[in-house]
């Protein structure tokens, strides 16, 4: 009988890669294991699918041949031995499941989606640097120039919320990536732009709102209009999520835009807004509507304390109430339903008063969209859950009649998410495991639109 020697620490330190199995979904997993200088074992967990990065593991054992590994944030559980060097074999275990898992020595792969485009590209791209003077910060962009005799008419890219780098890389997909490619091939010049605090761009993203991030837009417009290759009168905006209420921002600002693309762009105020997306997430997730209408009823109170109270300290105190009043006319069975816990409570009431979601929540896009005289389009997918269609399209529109716009275009994309994706059940969740980066459709639209507009 052979017995197992003890593994030596170094022997398990370093990066690991895996994959588990779901419902016949690939969901890749990243470890990362080092040695603290007294020995103990210290690790952070990355699910790049879903965005998580640094996930912390409370728990690092190694046991002879054997290494523990315990995910207390997640309730995730993971046991391996070790086959040689370079793999694991071991289980995951989670929510009362055991899936097997094994870890291969090294970072996984990054795969490249089906529709990112393959250099040499039929256009020039060049690294460009725009100066936003009034944050004293600088921005990293690429500008996208296409074919033949300019100068051209142009685009800017506005990204969603959240430091998003140029390309709006998320869970394995590069969506302006696809989108800039598209468009430039289309015969547009095309600017996309690092966020503050992403990429190679200056400034700090949390202390940023959305107004704030209006002034890195405006310096990127003021910025392109210098361009030789760039017709001065035909420059366009374009931005998804909170991109687009940055686009229209811009817009109302500078009379001489072209032409305004909104996609997914929210046209009522954020406490609306998001009483609406919670509204969709729980219905879609199969929430039972007695426990979801006490939810939503809690949840537009929270929202309305952090848009109207000026100081945090109380308005974490009374967000924190207000959901332990709710918790206490909920069954548990309703408590766990809804997923409120003491840790949720927590972490609701330091995301609502942030100075970012504070400023979104209190935000009403339509007297900005009152002010849009020049060609709008306005895109949101059927199936979009976070922005609901049906809600901001209709109110987009009454805005715009509302500036006596007659040069306006509003479109249901029937069966496309929030991305743009053609989803199944529109859950952000999918996102990840969807191959397609942004559906056909929407760039045929979005550039058929736009070449009507600056003929």
């Amino acid at each position: 009988m052979i017995l197992a020697q003890q593994a030596a620490p170094e022997q398990v330190t370093g990066t690991w890669n895996g994959a588990l199995n779901v419902g016949g979904t690939s969901l890749p997993l990243v470890l990362h294991i080092k040695a603290e200088a007294d020995g103990t074992l210290t690790a952070t967990m990355d699910s790049p699918q879903q965005g998580a990065k640094g996930i912390p593991v409370q728990e690092v054992k190694l046991t002879k041949d054997s290494l523990h590994l315990n995910i207390r944030a997640i309730g995730g559980v993971y046991v391996g031995k070790m086959n040689g060097a370079e793999t694991i074999d071991g289980h995951w275990k989670q929510g009362g499941y055991s899936l097997p898992m094994q870890l291969k020595r090294g970072a996984a792969e990054v795969a490249r989606r089906a529709q990112e485009p393959v250099k040499p590209y039929p256009y020039q791209e060049q690294e460009v640097t725009v100066e936003n003077k009034t944050a004293g910060i600088k921005l990293a962009g690429t500008l996208s120039i296409p074919e033949g005799k300019g100068p051209h008419a142009a685009v800017i890219l506005f990204t969603g919320s959240g430091a998003q780098d140029r390309d709006m890389t998320l869970l394995g997909h590069k969506p302006f990536l696809v989108l800039a490619d598209h468009l430039t091939r289309q015969g547009f010049a095309v600017l996309r732009l690092d966020d503050r605090g992403a990429g190679k761009s200056g400034g700090n993203p949390t202390t940023a709102t959305t107004k704030d991030l209006t002034t890195d837009a405006q310096a990127a417009y003021t910025y392109l209009k210098t361009r030789e290759e760039v017709n001065p009168k035909k420059i366009g905006l374009l931005g998804l999520s909170e991109g687009a209420l940055i686009a229209s921002s811009v817009a109302a600002a500078n009379k001489d835009v072209a032409f305004v693309v909104l996609m997914a762009g929210n046209a009522v105020p954020g406490t609306e807004l998001l009483v609406a997306q919670n509204k969709s997430i729980y219905s879609a997730a199969g929430i039972p509507d007695q426990p979801l209408q006490k939810l939503l009823t809690l949840r537009k109170a929270q929202f309305e304390v952090a848009a109207s109270n000026t100081n945090t300290f109380d308005a974490i105190n009374k967000i924190k109430a207000l959901e332990q009043e709710a918790k206490s006319k909920l069954t548990a069975q309703e408590q766990q339903q809804l997923g409120l816990t003491d840790q949720s409570e927590s972490a609701l009431a330091s995301q609502l008063t942030t100075l970012w979601m504070r400023y979104y929540l209190a935000y009403d896009p339509a007297p900005t969209l009152q002010k849009l005289k020049m060609p709008v389009l306005a895109l949101n997918g059927s199936k979009d859950l976070q922005v609901p269609a049906s809600l901001n399209l209709a109110a987009t529109e009454k805005a715009l009649k509302a500036a006596g716009n007659k040069r306006f275009t509003i479109k249901e994309m029937p069966g496309l998410n929030h991305l743009f994706q053609t989803a199944n059940t529109g859950l952000h969740t999918e996102y990840g495991s969807i191959e397609e980066t942004m559906a056909p459709a929407a760039l045929e639209t979005i550039s058929t639109w736009m070449k009507g507009v600056v003929r």
